[in-house]
């Protein structure tokens, strides 16, 4: 089983992406979709392994555009959302999570928490992990060709 601490939106909020930490530690693989990737760059120097940053439509330089994770028989297309019109609606984001052959779809950008099956795709936002009053990550696990997604707030 693969366990991942999934967050994206921290803007710059250090301080909520250090209280994760912990779980970092604990857990396989942490994934920042972007607008605060850089927020993630000590522990991703720390741990590089266990990091996968993405870029959002905030971050000029730190993160990936896109990234599929293959886990546990399952594929995930990570991004930041913003390029596939996700504040607007999934139907683009789906079609090129099965363009890639993923069944999982990570964004973030809306700044909403969403963790449903959109046409035979579990897409999933964490939620802002830089929100002041309401701040949230998603805990997601990977096993057997499965993934079971939690939303979490902190």
């Amino acid at each position: 089983m693969l366990s991942c601490i999934v967050l994206s939106d921290s803007h710059g909020r250090i301080k909520n992406v250090e209280k994760l930490k912990p779980l970092f530690e604990e857990n396989g693989m942490v994934i920042h979709l972007g607008d605060g990737s850089s927020d993630l760059r000590l522990f991703a120097r720390e741990d590089p392994e266990k990091c996968i940053v993405l870029k959002g439509n905030c971050d000029f330089s730190y993160g990936m555009d896109e990234y599929v994770l293959e886990a546990e028989g399952v594929r995930v297309l990570c991004c930041h959302g913003h390029k596939y019109g996700v504040k607007t609606g999934l139907s683009r984001l789906v079609a090129r999570a099965k363009e890639l052959g993923c069944t999982v779809a990570l964004y973030g950008h809306t700044h909403r928490a969403f963790n449903e099956t959109v046409d035979g795709v579990l897409c999933v936002n964490p939620g802002a992990a830089g929100d002041f009053v309401k701040p949230s990550y998603c805990y997601l696990a990977l096993h057997g060709g499965k993934a079971t997604a939690v939303i979490v707030e902190f």
